[in-house]
């Protein structure tokens, strides 16, 4: 009889009680990649409005001695200042980075990975709103750079949690653990 119902579109008790556990668990890591994209980008935004009201054209602000600083930098190229004449560039490859994540965020079933992406998104948010927003001009701005470290590049908030969620994708790749919650052993 089952397979009469499954034939002429009935559901029978199985696929009824399977459909509704996959939904929300897609659902949930959506919603966690998005969380946490907002969380970044927003920490990164208003870090870097407190940056530039209060700390542009002013001394750095020793956190820990020599170790730590908070300086106002613009920067307009990619990470350790390097490529200043490919802004343009950068900037498309932001808004690539964030629609393959969109894109991917269909197919995600893994909490770590959500987490992961999330970060990324939102560190890529932020430095996109920059490069759009900011001066010289649109699409060519300058990122706000202000965590300042002895012996180490200037860089902000949404630089860390694109360095954290990268390292936590090489983790997680590693542990053969992919986006749809498979893990796979090689």
């Amino acid at each position: 009889m089952a397979e009469a119902e499954r034939i002429i579109g009935t559901p029978d008790v199985d696929d009824e009680a399977a459909a509704p556990a996959e939904q929300p668990k897609g659902r949930r890591r959506i919603a966690v990649l998005f969380a946490v994209a907002l969380v970044a980008y927003l920490l990164d935004l208003v870090s870097k409005m407190i940056v530039v009201a209060k700390l542009e054209h002013h001394e750095p602000i020793e956190i820990i001695g020599d170790l730590l600083k908070f300086a106002a930098v613009r920067n307009p190229g990619a990470a350790f200042g390097m490529g200043e004449a490919f802004t343009v560039i950068f900037t498309f490859i932001a808004a690539t980075v964030i629609v393959v994540i969109a894109r991917l965020a269909r197919k995600l079933y893994s909490l770590p990975w959500a987490v992961a992406l999330g970060l990324l998104l939102g560190g890529a948010l932020g430095n996109l709103t920059d490069r759009i927003f900011r001066s010289p001009g649109v699409f060519e701005g300058a990122v706000v750079d202000f965590i300042a470290p002895a012996h180490f590049a200037v860089f902000n908030l949404a630089d860390s949690a694109i360095v954290c969620g990268g390292l936590l994708i090489v983790l997680l790749s590693f542990k053969g653990l992919d986006p749809d919650g498979t893990v796979h052993k090689d």
